[in-house]
């Protein structure tokens, strides 16, 4: 296997870490998101549904779209409530996956 070069975990942390969305990004993300607690670290919401029917459904279309992305919601459910957070783990922090998935989500949320 000579001439394959194996980037060290170093080389991937760092690209990783160079996906975070700094300051000014996050302030953009406010601005589209502005039902979100946004900080560094995550992307905060707790959905409200009429029901737990509505709140599974919810959690089952975004589970699609989720797994399309292979960007997976950190979420709980309790009756109708559906509290979500969004961190891209490898990365340490938000990216732009968590905004593009929360927009998706709020899209969801909008439309039923």
């Amino acid at each position: 296997m000579s001439g394959v070069q194996i980037p060290s975990v170093t080389q991937i942390k760092t690209e990783l870490m160079q996906n975070l969305l700094d300051a000014a990004q996050l302030k953009d993300a406010q601005n589209l998101l502005p039902d979100w607690e946004i900080s560094e670290e995550s992307l905060f919401r707790i959905f409200v549904f009429k029901n737990f029917v509505d709140a599974f459904d919810f959690m089952t279309s975004v589970s699609l779209i989720a797994e399309n992305m292979n960007h997976h919601p950190d979420w709980s459910n309790v009756y109708n409530k559906v509290q979500v957070r969004l961190s891209t783990h490898d990365s340490g922090g938000v990216t732009s996956l968590d905004v593009d998935l929360a927009q998706s989500m709020d899209s969801l949320f909008n439309t039923e």
